[in-house]
């Protein structure tokens, strides 16, 4: 018996949205990872994107529990001697909400080129409305 090889024609991609509002960010991030990666497909294979496309909405609503509002930090470096900066999180949600989110699925997603290819699956947006209306029907 030969091992079945997918082919790029016969994946069938859908559109989910998500609304994160109210949610915990870590179950979430689970959530949104599992859809992009497409372990919810019975054709799934770790080394092909057989994945979906994932709306999330309201993202500036998400949710940590315990003292992580405070205590909480993101790391960034320029690439120059001294250019470490750090935000924690009230900060970031403040300045830019989609980050945290966007943040948090991408540490969850193989960190190789094909991971790469998911996390360009993803859409996050603060409010209700997202320019996805036509694709998106779940």
């Amino acid at each position: 018996m030969k091992t079945y090889s997918l082919k790029a024609s016969e994946i069938k991609r859908e559109w989910h949205v998500v609304n994160a509002a109210d949610q915990v960010l870590g179950r979430l991030a689970t959530r949104i990872a599992r859809l992009l990666m497409g372990k919810h497909k019975p054709i799934f294979s770790p080394n092909s994107d057989v994945g979906d496309y994932v709306v999330v909405i309201n993202a500036d609503k998400v949710r940590v529990t315990g003292g992580k509002a405070k205590q909480k930090v993101y790391y960034r470096h320029s690439g120059y001697p001294g250019g470490l900066k750090a935000i924690t999180y009230d900060k970031l949600m403040q300045t830019n909400p989609t980050r945290a989110i966007e943040h948090a699925v991408k540490g969850m997603l193989p960190h190789t080129r094909l991971g790469a290819r998911m996390i360009k699956k993803l859409r996050v947006y603060v409010g209700d409305t997202y320019p996805h209306l036509s694709q998106a029907k779940k």
